[in-house]
């Protein structure tokens, strides 16, 4: 067992003990069955491993951590309603399970208990926490709000599709970290530099998503291979793609995702462009290159070598995952 499946299994113990069904079913139903059914646990686990890194009490870190996994997973019931997506993690969505006002309600109760789990720490640390927590989901609205409008907009680039994954995304894998170490009473200074690595980190996390979608096996992946294709997302791939094909290429590709055709010869096309013009290594650089970025950020970090191997493997383990 790897040490973050440690981590996992004890946080998986800590919600399984903390989580409860009471009255109002309907309302806390939903709350349960989202918690349940599965996901990697990465941010959890990222401030758990974080307290521990930086000499903190970890048992005193769970709290966050379990604020961190509600607020995640508060958003993807919303997410979910925005996107009408029935299906999440193999499962049924909450809205189609339940109903879209359950969801809505359920979703409006997550983002509360969440805040509930900062009132446990020292009114120092607290405040801290909270600032952090504020600022990283207005930031994850923010880049909610981005991604529905880039669904109607012709000119997205990529640095406004980065600015996107960076706070839909990595900003609560970065504030997850940052948590651990605010935990841990590390300096100002250390908890900024371990929410810099977090951020990078995040965004070749989403970026290897991006990557997946398209490049993946799909016996491993979970999902559709080609989904983001077939719902015509402006991803890191599509967008590369329109900057450096040539005109024929560029054509074809916005006829293609102008189009609302969700069959496998419109994949195909469309992959075969991305083919021939090199953005699966283009998009593998841009992953390494956020990569670098972050382990830059930790060799600054005032810990011992072998506790920066541990974020090492950590995050190389994160790049070379196949679903």
């Amino acid at each position: 067992m790897n040490i973050e499946d440690t981590y996992k299994e004890d946080f998986l113990v800590y919600l399984n003990e903390t989580i409860k069904i009471k009255e109002p079913k309907n309302l806390y139903e939903p709350i349960h069955y989202i918690l349940q059914i599965g996901g990697k646990r990465l941010r959890p686990i990222l401030t758990l491993m974080t307290c521990d890194i930086l000499n903190g009490n970890v048992k005193n870190a769970f709290d966050a951590a379990f604020a961190v996994e509600v607020f995640h997973n508060f958003t993807l019931i919303h997410d979910d309603i925005m996107d009408s997506a029935p299906i999440r993690r193999g499962k049924e969505t909450v809205h189609i399970k339940w109903n879209v006002n359950t969801g809505i309600l359920s979703g409006d109760a997550m983002m509360i208990l969440a805040y509930q789990c900062f009132e446990n720490y020292e009114p120092f640390i607290y405040k801290k926490l909270l600032k952090l927590f504020n600022q990283t989901a207005l930031e994850v609205c923010e880049g909610q709000q981005l991604d529905v409008d880039f669904e109607v907009r012709k000119d997205v680039t990529i640095a406004e599709y980065v600015k996107m994954i960076t706070y839909k995304t990595s900003v609560l894998v970065a504030a997850a970290m940052k948590m651990g170490a605010i935990i841990a009473e590390v300096s100002d200074e250390e908890a900024d530099k371990i929410y810099d690595f977090g951020l990078n980190l995040g965004i070749a996390f989403q970026l290897q998503d991006d990557y997946l979608d398209t490049f993946g096996d799909a016996a491993t992946f979970g999902k559709q291979i080609g989904g983001d294709i077939l719902e015509n997302k402006k991803t890191f791939l599509y967008l590369k793609a329109i900057e450096v094909c040539n005109i024929e290429d560029k054509n074809l590709l916005l006829n293609l995702y102008k189009s609302k055709d969700v069959d496998d010869s419109k994949v195909e096309k469309v992959t075969n462009i991305f083919v021939e013009n090199k953005i699966s290594e283009r998009t593998i650089n841009e992953i390494e290159n956020y990569t670098n970025k972050a382990f830059e950020t930790l060799e600054t970090l005032l810990i011992s070598e072998e506790k920066k191997e541990i974020l090492r493997n950590f995050g190389s383990s994160l790049m070379k995952r196949s679903l």
